[in-house]
């Protein structure tokens, strides 16, 4: 199945106006340095001691936490974590999934520059706090043991 891959214009209207949710996919020190205005935190990836390690739990939390039918806009930092969650998401039958393609800080072209301004340098609106119950160990508590 395709991933829809939207701006962060278009994101943030979707939520504004359609009900949709943001999952930013990032790790949790990222997410705490700044996020999209009212975002969940669900990382795919936790940094580690060799560098970014798969999230043995993400399934786990994404599926306690959001009704399969949920509208979700996944994003990440720059477009490529994002799309991977949602790959996984619709394989898992999550049907109402759209990636961020720029993510917070842009999307790079080949030779690393923006391709696509990200969330923040589109002016929209960023937070450092996460909203009760949408950070990560708010989430992650949701999941039955």
């Amino acid at each position: 199945m395709t991933v829809k891959r939207i701006t962060p214009q278009e994101a943030y209207d979707l939520m504004e106006d359609e009900g949709y949710v943001y999952v930013d996919v990032r790790s949790v020190p990222e997410f705490e340095g700044g996020h999209p205005e009212g975002a969940y935190n669900v990382p795919l990836l936790h940094r580690g001691p060799r560098g970014l390690e798969p999230n043995p739990d993400f399934m786990k939390v994404m599926e306690a936490c959001f009704d399969k039918d949920q509208k979700i806009i996944v994003g990440c930092q720059v477009g490529g974590r994002s799309l991977k969650a949602c790959e996984q998401l619709l394989a898992a039958g999550f049907t109402g999934v759209v990636d961020q393609l720029a993510g917070f800080g842009g999307a790079k072209d080949a030779f690393g520059g923006t391709a696509e301004p990200g969330w923040q340098a589109a002016g929209l609106p960023v937070s450092i706090h996460a909203e009760a119950g949408r950070d990560y160990e708010s989430l992650r508590k949701k999941v039955s043991s």
